[in-house]
């Protein structure tokens, strides 16, 4: 494997030159040019051009296939009529007949540059005439003259034995265009494009000239078609693009190409530093941490040479991150220290705002951890923090860092309960900074946060838009952790509205490959763990649900995400209350509470504990001793602007009063809160609300005199909301509460004296506890 040259760059250098002869006509001069320079500038320079369909076609290694492709469409301006560029290109490829032929074109490539102020005097002394004033000669510091320069040099510098493998490897990939060039000439010899063999027929003989060839080409047509068509550039080219594929989506390489690649490595004999690299996120993707550490500290052993200390705060930064998702969050926190440190030594101030960025969301995702070192200090207070990094990323014009510090500033506003405006204001700057400088993969945060912020006001449609937006539109560019969480969250919305079926299969949707990322398939298995436990839930098959509990509890430890541990902590709450184990679930509400309340955690999350333990105060038959919980969990929620928390809390409210026999108040705040609270579109929360709604009308009915148009009245609506709380319970195909809703209506139909009716209520009763009892076997 040659360190530069391959046989496409050959076609390139042969391109180039079409070029400067002015043989390219200026209609096509456009796609020349691209298709030239999409081989010579940098991927990460290529990936920001404005055009989306550039170069996405073509190969990594180039084949005589692709210049075919370009070329042959396109007529030459010069030369043969009903000639085309391909027919220049391979008129050029053919000349190359002989080693020495190689050699020449290769010292003839200075023709193409413009010569120095001391050349043009040496060619004036020496009577060689200036080119003429029309003709294309190429700058040296341009794309193409670095080019056309290194290529020469990269020659020059070849071994004998190297410059033969590069014939050697261009005979065998122009080989492809043999037929054509025969057909277009007229027939060519067996022994075209090799000048030597040609020539020595006439004097060696056929066999000897067979004989000839098979000892200096070894039989070119049984060997690999590939072999000689990859430099190490190449390779170093290929690893970098991986390794900013891994860390922009945050996959795995897929298996076709991993295996493609290593065989491409096999065959040179220097391993690139960068392949370590490549092994150790791949292997961290893996979830196999130990050969992730050995990758990792044999990367930067090997790219940190004679003591040299200039990358070693990013040695200790990925370390910190990796011991992090491995669970060692006390050595993780004292190498990103260390990290802090070493950054501000040698004046990295990208590194160092880095680092306190991620113990900035560290400190938050686990407070315990960083509570035990002297971190706490780093940033001091919370607020003063993320002012310091935002104005040190502006500084530094670190803009996704800004951007994100502006969300999160945002986040902190809105988890305790701040100003709506002031937190649309920091997210409306983070969106103005990301169009201004295209940051693509800081989409995702950004629409999430909105998803969230319309979610915690009640317009779930605005919530749910914003994650489809991000799906259609945004998802190719960012993590692929941010496409999950949008899944996920989609997924969400739908198991509210009781179709289940439907968030399953957006989950199995997902990416195949994507999900080969450990940690990406944990979070993927524990939500749709999540939403077969809330369907077996609501379908009162508490075994299955006991054993689907029993595996996601294991999982609430600081290692989860914070919002899906407690999601499956409030099913574990379900779970025990339809278990009629109250004692219990209080135990785990205060737990819960407890635990929030030293770290400080989100009001939205604090409201709902607040909520759940004053519906199973009553529950528990003593509605009474949790309204001051509930009107504390109200008040919150109001203040925080907690829209869905708040109607849940009013609905605990005015079940506290329908206890009190205050039967008119609590009708009116039901009536009052229930427009607003359909529009969140949770059918969870809407039957409660109607049958919260049933009883209260049922009390002023039961107040009123026997026979009276006032009872008849509210009887009648007891029966209409019962058959829309009915409804509801029916779309999440919730058992309990379908047969509880039943009971009422047979009592209902008893109490006006339609016997026959509450017969046939109670039977519908009777059917659906048998479907239960049914899907427990």
């Amino acid at each position: 494997m040659t360190r530069f040259l391959t046989p496409s760059k050959v076609g390139i250098l042969v391109l180039i030159e079409l070029y400067t002869e002015a043989i390219v006509p200026t209609s096509s001069t456009l796609p020349i040019l691209s298709f030239i320079l999409n081989q010579l500038v940098p991927a990460t320079v290529r990936s920001q051009s404005r055009d989306p369909t550039s170069s996405q076609t073509l190969p990594f290694i180039l084949d005589l296939k692709a210049f075919e492709t370009l070329l042959a469409a396109h007529a030459a301006a010069s030369g043969l009529p009903g000639r085309s560029l391909w027919d220049h290109f391979l008129k050029k490829l053919w000349e190359i007949d002989s080693l020495d032929a190689l050699h020449t074109f290769f010292a003839n490539r200075t023709n193409l540059l413009a010569k120095t102020r001391d050349e043009i005097k040496k060619d004036s002394e020496s009577g060689i005439p200036p080119p003429p004033e029309d003709s294309i000669v190429l700058s040296r510091t341009s794309p193409f003259g670095s080019f056309v320069r290194r290529s020469k040099v990269e020659f020059e510098r070849l071994r004998f034995s190297d410059a033969l493998a590069l014939w050697k490897a261009f005979t065998r990939w122009r080989e492809g265009s043999r037929t054509y060039w025969t057909r277009r000439n007229g027939g060519l010899g067996r022994w075209a494009g090799d000048r030597a063999l040609e020539d020595g027929e006439e004097e060696w003989g056929t066999d000897a000239t067979e004989l000839l060839e098979l000892v200096a080409y070894g039989g070119l047509s049984l060997e690999d078609e590939t072999a000689g068509s990859v430099s190490t550039d190449d390779v170093e080219k290929l690893l970098e693009f991986q390794v900013e594929q891994m860390q922009k989506l945050g996959n795995r390489v897929p298996p076709e190409v991993r295996d493609k690649f290593q065989s491409i490595l096999g065959e040179s004999i220097m391993i690139p530093s960068l392949s370590h690299y490549l092994n150790f996120l791949d292997a961290w993707r893996a979830g196999d941490y130990p050969t992730s550490f050995d990758n990792l500290h044999r990367y930067f052993d090997y790219t940190m040479q004679n003591r040299d200390r200039l990358f070693y705060q990013y040695a200790l930064m990925n370390l910190a991150v990796l011991q992090a998702d491995f669970g060692c969050f006390d050595e993780a926190v004292a190498a990103m220290l260390e990290t802090v440190s070493t950054a501000r030594e040698n004046k990295d101030m990208a590194c160092l705002n880095f680092a306190l960025n991620w113990l900035y969301h560290f400190g938050k995702a686990h407070p315990d951890t960083i509570k035990g070192t002297d971190s706490s200090n780093m940033l001091g207070v919370e607020r003063e923090g993320l002012a310091y990094l935002r104005v040190k990323a502006k500084e530094t014009g670190m803009w996704t860092l800004w951007g994100s510090s502006l969300l999160s500033e945002a986040k902190l506003g809105m988890s305790n309960g701040e100003s709506i405006a002031t937190t649309f204001e920091n997210m409306l700057k983070s969106s103005q900074l990301i169009v201004d400088k295209n940051m693509k993969t800081m989409m995702g945060p950004q629409l999430a946060m909105y998803s969230s912020m319309w979610a915690r006001l009640g317009i779930s449609h605005l919530s749910r838009q914003y994650c489809q937006i991000f799906l259609s539109c945004h998802a190719r560019y960012t993590l692929f952790d941010d496409t999950l969480r949008f899944t996920c969250r989609l997924a969400h919305l739908l198991t509210e509205k009781g179709r289940y079926d439907e968030a399953m299969e957006k989950l199995d949707g997902l990416d195949e490959n994507s999900l080969r990322s450990w940690k990406a398939n944990q979070y993927w298995l524990r939500y749709r763990g999540v939403i077969r436990l809330k369907r077996d839930l609501r379908r009162n098959q508490l075994d299955g649900a006991d054993q689907l509990l029993s595996q996601l509890l294991q999982f609430t430890g600081t290692d989860i995400d914070s919002d899906l541990a407690f999601e499956i902590n409030i099913l574990h709450i379900e779970y025990l209350t339809r278990r009629t184990d109250y004692r219990a679930a209080l135990a785990k509400i205060e737990q819960m509470a407890t635990g929030m309340k030293e770290d400080g955690d989100d009001l939205n999350l604090q409201v709902k504990l607040l909520t759940m333990k004053a519906l199973l105060q009553g529950k528990c038959g003593r509605p009474q001793k949790g309204f001051s919980v509930a009107v504390r969990a109200a008040s919150i929620a109001w203040r925080a602007r907690l829209i869905p928390s708040l109607w849940a809390a009013m609905g605990a409210v005015a079940n506290i009063l329908t206890s009190l026999s205050e039967f008119q108040a609590s009708a009116q705040i039901l009536i009052a809160i229930i427009p607003r609270a359909l529009e969140y579109e949770n059918c969870s929360l809407n039957a409660q609300l109607y049958s919260f709604l049933v009883d209260a009308f049922m009390g002023m009915a039961g107040q009123a005199e026997a026979g009276s148009i006032k009872r008849k009245e509210n009887l009648t609506k007891c029966l209409e909301y019962i058959d829309r709380a009915f409804s509801q319970y029916s779309f999440i195909e919730d058992i309990k509460g379908q047969c509880e809703m039943m009971a009422k209506k047979a009592t209902i139909m008893r109490v006006v004296g339609e016997k026959v009716l509450a017969n046939d209520y109670a039977g519908a009763y009777l059917d659906l506890k048998k479907e239960a009892a049914l899907a427990q076997v």
